[in-house]
């Protein structure tokens, strides 16, 4: 089973196991992560998942769709290289020990 680290702006580091398949969205909220408020539900219809992925897991992923990069654009935290939406990075256990760190604020 694959662990996710989500580090959140204030240091507090939470590791959680991740069922295969499952997106980090879904592993986030059904582990009571704090920050990933996911109001569509991982329908990629708003940014309220974003998060960064570190860069030593970025090229682990295919790059974000044109939908996913518009959303992006309307978060309110930051954008970096390794933004992303939650609900579209799907884990599997090659991301065992995937890091994110959760943006100070979603929309």
């Amino acid at each position: 089973m694959p662990k996710v680290l989500f580090v959140l702006p204030d240091g507090t580091r939470t590791v959680v196991d991740a069922r295969g398949g499952d997106s980090v969205m879904v592993t986030a909220t059904q582990n009571g992560v704090s920050g990933i408020v996911a109001e569509c539900g991982g329908n990629a219809s708003c940014a309220t998942c974003h998060v960064w992925v570190r860069d030593d897991f970025v090229a682990l992923f295919d790059p974000p769709g044109d939908m996913e990069e518009d959303l992006l654009d309307l978060a309110v935290s930051e954008r970096r290289a390794g933004s992303r939406l939650s609900c579209q990075i799907t884990v599997t256990d090659e991301h065992d020990g995937l890091t994110v760190d959760v943006p100070p604020e979603q929309p």
